[in-house]
């Protein structure tokens, strides 16, 4: 399986709503619950006022459109991470799996990955 890397530092964070958002920036995803509305974007992108913010954090995303009846994917690529205690950040859209590292453990859970088989590019 082909792994890629995102070129961007990213932050996660909460903001309070919506319009203050870059809609029209290159990557940001964003996720809203009854509880927290959260943002995963460019470092550059974060909006000033946010409620809580997280730095630090790089990504890659599962290359091509995963079909939805493919099991346990997410499941290997995490334990894998696990094993060797990275954590992750996942994001799931349509087309595939994101997953994001703290920029500290970027390198060491490419290297683990492709040591178990994965290429990166």
């Amino acid at each position: 399986m082909e792994l890629e890397k995102i070129p961007y530092k990213l932050t996660v964070c909460k903001v309070k709503d919506v319009s203050c958002i870059n809609m029209n920036a290159e990557f940001y995803f964003v996720g809203k619950t009854y509880e927290e509305l959260s943002l995963v974007c460019r470092t550059e992108d974060t909006p000033q006022d946010t409620a809580e913010r997280d730095d630090g954090w790089r990504g890659f995303r599962i290359k091509g459109v995963l079909d939805f009846s493919l099991i346990g994917i997410l499941s290997r690529i995490s334990g894998i991470l696990a094993e060797h205690e990275i954590g992750i950040f996942a994001v799931s859209t349509y087309n595939t799996d994101h997953i994001l590292v703290k920029e500290e453990n970027f390198e060491r859970a490419l290297s683990v990955l492709c040591a178990e088989g994965y290429s990166v590019k």
